[in-house]
């Protein structure tokens, strides 16, 4: 595969190119994710479902879910959860797993107002063209007093580590990708936009700014990625 825009999103993050992109990573896309995370997705979708608190019977969206991997890992409190995903290829990717299913933007959300107890999106926020309208969509979507736990890509807290990091965000990445994924060019883009996305301090600003309270984070994995939480 060649690099053009056919092939990745730019950091634009067009809805449409976004959309192909994920289309075209589609179907390695979960042993690509647990490969270059060197396994710590699965302990991080774990750490996401604990901090939503869920209660037996409680209604839950996981908007960008992909192939409803995280959408299993949540089902698995007894709540209700839907998977939303913008991109069909994803969604058609994850058909063999028995949770609800919904072509979603997270721009303008399918769901009446207050619809959901709780509410999350993994590794997704990074990809909407407008976080702050998309925060606020969720923040529409979920019941008075309803949770949204955000699990995604940060800032390493340990100046070292992170330049560790960054280094191997934009060599070793691509380079593994380029044996373990459908679409290695897709993970450039990966890359390129973990780099450019606020730190904790600044996205927990972001839920402010959209109407949330009760803001806080955990780092996860030295910061490589980091969990927070909000309340409508």
């Amino acid at each position: 595969m060649g690099t053009g825009s056919q092939d990745r999103a730019t950091l634009d993050k067009d809805p449409a190119e976004v959309a192909a992109m994920f289309d075209g990573v589609a179907k390695r896309y979960d042993l690509t994710n647990t490969v270059l995370s060197f396994g710590q997705d699965r302990g991080w979708r774990r750490t996401t479902r604990k901090a939503l608190a869920l209660r037996h019977g409680d209604i839950v969206l996981d908007l960008a879910a992909g192939t409803a991997v995280s959408t299993v890992e949540l089902a698995t409190s007894g709540a209700h959860c839907i998977a939303a995903d913008f991109s069909l290829g994803m969604l058609k990717a994850g058909a063999h797993r028995d949770v609800p299913k919904v072509a979603a933007d997270a721009l303008a959300l399918p769901f009446a107002d207050e619809s959901f107890d709780a509410a999350t999106i993994s590794f997704g926020l990074r990809n909407v063209h407008d976080a702050p309208k998309a925060l606020s969509e969720l923040r529409r979507v979920l019941k008075p007093g309803g949770r949204l736990v955000i699990c995604e890509f940060s800032t390493p807290t340990f100046r070292a580590f992170r330049t560790v990091y960054m280094e191997y965000l934009m060599k070793a990445l691509p380079a593994v990708a380029t044996k373990v994924s459908s679409n290695p060019a897709a993970y450039v883009y990966l890359a390129e936009s973990i780099r450019a996305w606020p730190d904790q301090t600044r996205l927990a600003a972001l839920l402010r700014d959209a109407g949330f309270t009760k803001v806080d984070w955990q780092n996860l994995t030295g910061g490589i990625a980091a969990i927070h939480s909000a309340v409508r």
